[in-house]
């Protein structure tokens, strides 16, 4: 199944497919280490859904959702 990272429920994971959105916020995310194959798991979501924290390549992450939904995944 395929869906942005911003649609995760916590404790969900997924294998990245591709990271789109404009330069800055795609170089931004390649920067973070969001890559085409890396796993990430949805760690935790804020109450309004922003900020979400997500475990990616040993380390805890923390992203906007404007970000999170430049990340397509696959459940």
């Amino acid at each position: 199944m395929i869906k942005t990272l911003d649609l995760f429920a916590p404790n969900e994971k997924g294998v990245v497919k591709s990271v789109g959105g404009e330069g800055r916020i795609k170089r931004r995310l390649f920067d973070m280490g969001i890559t085409p194959g890396a796993e990430i798991t949805m760690r935790k979501k804020a109450p309004l859904g922003d900020p979400i924290e997500v475990t990616l390549r040993g380390y805890e992450l923390t992203l906007r959702k404007t970000e999170a939904v430049c990340v397509t995944m696959e459940v």
